[in-house]
């Protein structure tokens, strides 16, 4: 790791050295076992490749001014991965495994974790996956959880400023009651069309609106959005959008700031009236955004005039990010020190 550049590292990934195994075989799960290998055998007829039966997870651990290694709320990461579970009925892990699954998998891959000067992170990534020789469409016999890591950069290479956003009415990432609130690869797949286009046209992503009406907001892409209003941090409330442990950070942290928080059905409309906006998640945090371009009614509407981030999303971001380096005290017991 010697010859490392931490602070040119891309958002990608990079071979480390173990990950972290676990099988559910005859209704229990089995202990958790260390691989070498980045290769999983698995039958051609399995669930996950047929029926998408899959769910993954994303964190990330930190290393601190002190030396000392933090992962931040994996607790709740744990909890979301049950949910997904629930909703395309796959054996649930136990939030202790998960946890102990995570903790494993940073101790053995420590060399990996950047320093912390270098705004990098370690990024950790759960995976289930449904197993088992099926043809007919129902649950797998059996499941693989497996967590594996990777060096990731800062996501903000050039420092943290504003990007644009696009509306395109005719994609969904969810139908209204499918897939939106659980964490899945279908959604993703179904977000890479208008994604690519977004990108072509120079947009960082696409704002979605509701899938039934197309009246409210919904997600941004990968991530949740909100808006700041005077005193207020909005967010959206729908059937279709990802519960991010981010956003429900940033929820608590800007009401102990002393903002409103509001947690609702957000008209399109309102976008016009928003003195800062963002995209919030664990890559970036906060990723603030500077313009929402609706391509159907050909309309755009300047958020940050002076392209620079807004003053709320400015301390919502350094005040997070303090917390998950311990370069500020966590007084919600959010981070777990990986001892």
């Amino acid at each position: 790791m010697e010859n490392m550049n931490w602070s040119d590292l891309s958002f990608g990934y990079i071979k480390t050295d173990y990950n972290v195994r676990c099988y559910y075989r005859d209704g229990k799960w089995g202990e958790l076992e260390v691989s070498s290998s980045e290769i999983i055998n698995i039958h051609m007829a399995a669930t996950c490749l047929h029926y998408g039966q899959e769910s993954f997870e994303g964190l990330k651990a930190f290393r601190g001014k002190d030396g000392k290694i933090r992962v931040f709320r994996m607790d709740e990461n744990g909890k979301r991965m049950q949910a997904s579970s629930r909703g395309i009925k796959m054996a649930e892990l136990p939030v202790e495994k998960f946890e102990e699954a995570v903790r494993k998998v940073v101790k053995l891959n420590e060399r990996f974790v950047p320093p912390y000067e270098s705004g990098a992170a370690l990024y950790i990534r759960p995976l289930m996956i449904g197993l088992g020789a099926q043809v007919g469409v129902k649950p797998a016999p059996e499941y693989m959880f497996m967590v594996f890591v990777t060096p990731v950069g800062p996501y903000f290479k050039g420092g943290f400023k504003p990007s644009k956003v696009c509306i395109m009415r005719g994609y969904d990432r969810a139908a209204p009651y499918g897939t939106g609130t659980i964490k899945v690869g279908g959604n993703y797949a179904a977000s890479l069309v208008a994604g690519e286009i977004a990108h072509e046209k120079g947009y960082a992503a696409v704002l979605y609106l509701d899938p039934k009406e197309k009246k409210y907001l919904d997600e941004c892409g990968p991530a949740n959005f909100f808006g700041i209003r005077g005193n207020s941090y909005i967010t959206p409330q729908s059937h279709s959008i990802l519960p991010s442990i981010t956003n429900k950070s940033l929820q608590q942290l800007a009401e102990d700031m002393g903002l409103t928080v509001e947690r609702r059905p957000v008209p399109f409309e309102e976008i016009a009236t928003f003195d800062e906006a963002a995209e919030c998640g664990t890559a970036a945090v906060i990723a603030p955004i500077s313009q929402i371009d609706d391509l159907d009614e050909n309309k755009s509407y300047v958020i940050a005039k002076d392209g620079k981030p807004g003053p709320v999303c400015e301390k919502l971001y350094h005040k997070l990010r303090a917390i998950q380096y311990g370069d500020e005290p966590d007084t919600y017991n959010w981070v777990t020190v990986i001892e």
